[in-house]
Formats: C-alpha cells, structure tokens, sequence
C-alpha cells in the first residue's frame, strides 16, 4: 500500500516546498452579502498548508466571557454531526466515507497533504449516545446506540422516527424517548447518490412540519473533471417524502452542501455549502445562504452569481444568468460543515443568529477556518460580521488540536460541537443559566469534564492513498 506514496516521495517534497514558496494570501474582507472577489489565479497548485495535530494535553478550544467549554466525550470513531434528542441524550455520528480515485498526480499529491491533518483513527460507522442523568455537564453514559452503518452523517429526528443519512442511503429507525439502544436493525427510506462519492457527506433536515425531509448531496469533483455524467444528481438538494421514499430536486447548483438547517419560526432551509478550488487563495468563498425551491445556485458554471467559471467546458450562459447569489460569504476555503440556528436560552449576544463549524482550510497561507462561528441575524437575514464563538484549535504554534465539524444548539441553553481530529465532543454554556421565557418542549424534527488528552496522530502516507477525501469537506 505504500510503495505509490513512496515513489512519489520526492515529487511530494519538491510540489509542497514549491507550494509554500507562494505568497501569503492577500487580506480582503470576505464576509457578508457583498465579499471582495479578485481576479482567478489558476497556478499549478495552491499554497497547500498541513494542519500539523497535537495534542490538548492541558489545553481546550476558546471561547467568548461569560462562557465556559467542557470536553463531554473523547475516545470516538470520527465524529461528524450530533443531535439533541428530547430528553437531552445526544447522539453523535461518527465515521468517513467516500470512495473517488485520484484523477492526476496533484490530486495524489493534495490527498497527502490532506490526510497529515487528518486523524489515523477508523471510521466508527455506528451512533453513540450521550446522557447526563442528573444534569450536571457531566455524559457519565456513552454507549452505542447503532452499528454497522456506511458512513452516518446527517441526522434528524421527525416524532418517533429517527433518520439517519449513510453515505449510501437514507435510513430509519424507531425511536422511544429514553432508550439508550436501537430496537431493530435500520430500514431503507431510499437510496442516495454514492457511485464514486468525491463528496460523501449526506447532510439531512427535517421540514418543520415533519412533512418532508431534505438531503445534500455534494459534486462528484471539483469542477466537473470526471464529467457531467458523474454529475447527475450531484451539487444538489433532494426533498424527500418520508413516508414513501419518493424524491425530487429541490434546489441545485450547490457544489457541496455539507450542512442543512430549518430556520425556527419561518420554515425556510438553509444550507452551509463548500464552494470550489484551484481559482486561488481568496476565491471562491463558501456561504451560507437560503435555499429555494427550484433554485440554482452556479456549480458548476459560475460562483457568486454571475462570475463564470472558465474551465467548465462547453459554457451555459443560460445557466449563469439563472445563478443565485447566496445569502452571506463566510470567506473561500473555510470548510463549513456545520450550522444550527440559535435561541435566547444562548444569551442575549448569541441569541439571534446561527453557529456554523469550520473545518479548516489545506490550501491556504494563512489557514482560515478551524473554529465555529457565530452569523448575527436581524429580521430572519443575516447581518453583520461572524463573531468567533469556539476558537483556538489551530494554535498560534502553528499546531492544530482539533477541526470542528457538526454544531447542534441544545434548547436548554448549550452548543455542542463535534471535533473530529481530537475525536472529542465540546459542550460550551453560558457561566451562568440565562433566564428565558417558558417554552414547548425542544420540537422533534431537530437537525442534527477533563480536558481530553486524545490527539491523535496524523494519518501516515498509506491512508493518504486509502482516504478519499477530496478537499476541506470531505476529509
């Protein structure tokens, strides 16, 4: 397994040494409505920088004053997104998937550089359950609740029903507050899109009704090297009805929505979507933007509205003309991966907005992302500049302790964050409990202690070539 890699040794160290020879990125104001966009600069590989892991050892991610951050649980098979049940349980989906080959010798070359920022541990396929009991902060419960799945991700619980999107299909369980064990093996709603899965990650929500369920599925590449026939049904958004496993498109052009969320109150999807590569340090930025039916979004024709990407061939200026322009920039290559809405039980600073996980980027200098931010919102929209909320696992050591992936905001009055290098779940609360109005129970159709000394090292060369994880969202 590893003479490929070591063959291609020297190319490696000559391309990353080029690689880091570039220029820092130029800093542009990238976040909002109407992000800076510079010209395309298509070099022959980008900046690609490592996420060096370390350990927390005595450390833990920041957070804001008045806030406190607690490690829940470590010891995990790669945890993805989580979900809060009713009686405050959590769920955690752990595992990596996909299958895509490498199509030339950068994309070998990018795996390696990916894959050094990555954990070595295996992929759980399983959920795991979390309880305190006696409502302390304190998980003194960890068990699994399911096994043997393909890549769980997205997770959603509609009444007594529990989705759970696999890499390879949507699946259900039956689910009673309280048990701690899944009664029966999974059954199939529908199969998903999984044929070569560059993007693996089946992101899921639930309707507020509990009518409909939604699904993002990601590109099958960057900018359509494999062909458009490996696009079909890619870079999109799938309502699905539940009850018969019937589906359609609900929006497209999405190159890669790795986060869906059903905004409180009004009903309307929203989408974290990981945006394309190779076009420069500051291009093209991912977002977080609304989700209309029938909408396109650009993948893989332009970016941003009507900017055209040229190296989609042959141009469908129809197609341009129809894209999009999202909600909000949250800067190029930030890798968001995760997104809940907020509510006032998070205080009154957070309490009108969404958290969004980011993973991290690889081929950037400096590196953006690695923390969880917060998107104020005013009137339903959002306004204003991201406020860093979960910070520091990328260190000023230029070591990384942890990459953040799904947020869940527990209506209790808690963010609870999946850490995926460190295999860590962080709860962060307010220091003291904010005074909030009487509410209904947390609505069943939810999207999804010590300091942990659970680094783990990096992946070494051979799962380089085994992993398939294609860019920030996909490792």
């Amino acid at each position: 397994m590893k003479r490929p890699i070591l063959a291609l040794a020297p190319v490696i160290a000559a391309v990353a040494l080029l690689a880091a020879c570039n220029q820092s990125a130029p800093d542009l104001n990238q976040y909002g409505a109407s992000p800076e966009l510079p010209e395309q600069d298509r070099g022959l590989l980008p900046n690609m920088t490592i996420a060096r892991p370390a350990r927390w050892g005595d450390r833990a991610p920041t957070v804001p004053q008045g806030y406190r951050i607690s490690a829940i649980a470590t010891g995990l098979g790669i945890p993805r997104q989580t979900l809060v049940l009713p009686n405050g349980d959590i769920l955690v989906a752990e595992g990596r998937g996909g299958n895509a080959g490498k199509l030339k010798p950068k994309d070998v070359i990018a795996g390696y550089i990916k894959a050094k920022g990555n954990t070595s541990v295996k992929s759980g396929n399983r959920l795991t359950l979390l309880r305190d009991a006696d409502g302390d902060g304190n998980y003194e419960l960890k068990t699994v609740f399911a096994e043997n799945l393909n890549a769980p991700y997205g997770l959603a619980l509609v009444g007594s029903t529990l989705y759970v999107a696999n890499q390879d299909a949507l699946v259900k369980f039956d689910y009673t507050v309280g048990q701690t064990r899944a009664s029966g093996a999974p059954v199939k709603v529908t199969d998903l899109p999984s044929a070569i899965n560059h993007h693996w990650t089946k992101s899921l929500a639930a309707s507020e009704d509990g009518r409909f369920l939604y699904v993002g599925i990601g590109s099958n590449s960057n900018i359509t090297e494999r062909g458009m026939t490996a696009e079909v049904d890619r870079a999109v958004v799938w309502q699905i009805d539940p009850q018969t496993g019937m589906h359609k498109t609900y929006a497209s052009g999405l190159r890669n929505p790795t986060a869906l969320a059903v905004q409180p109150g009004t009903g309307v999807l929203w989408a974290a979507v990981n945006e394309r590569d190779e076009l420069g340090p500051n291009l093209v930025p991912d977002y977080l933007t609304s989700v209309r039916e029938g909408g396109f979004y650009g993948w893989p024709y332009a970016y941003w509205g009507q900017n055209v990407d040229p190296r989609v061939m042959p141009p469908d200026p129809d197609k341009v003309a129809a894209t999009i322009v999202p909600d909000y920039s949250l800067g190029s290559h930030v890798a968001a991966l995760g997104l809940s809405f907020s509510v006032p039980a998070m205080g009154a600073g957070f309490a009108d907005g969404a958290f969004v996980g980011e993973h991290g980027s690889w081929n950037r200098d400096p590196p953006v992302g690695y923390k969880v931010v917060f998107v104020p919102f005013r009137d339903g929209k959002p306004a204003g500049d991201p406020v860093d909320f979960v910070s520091g696992f990328r260190g000023e050591d230029g070591m990384t302790r942890g990459r953040p992936v799904g947020v869940t905001v527990d209506p209790r009055g808690a963010l609870i964050v999946a850490d995926d290098l460190s295999n860590t779940i962080w709860r962060v609360t307010p220091t003291t409990p904010v005074a909030v109005p009487a509410a209904a129970p947390p609505d069943a159709t939810q999207d999804a202690g010590a300091i942990p000394d659970a680094g783990n090292a990096p992946a070494d060369a051979s799962e380089a070539a085994a992993d398939p994880a294609s860019d920030e969202a996909s490792m």
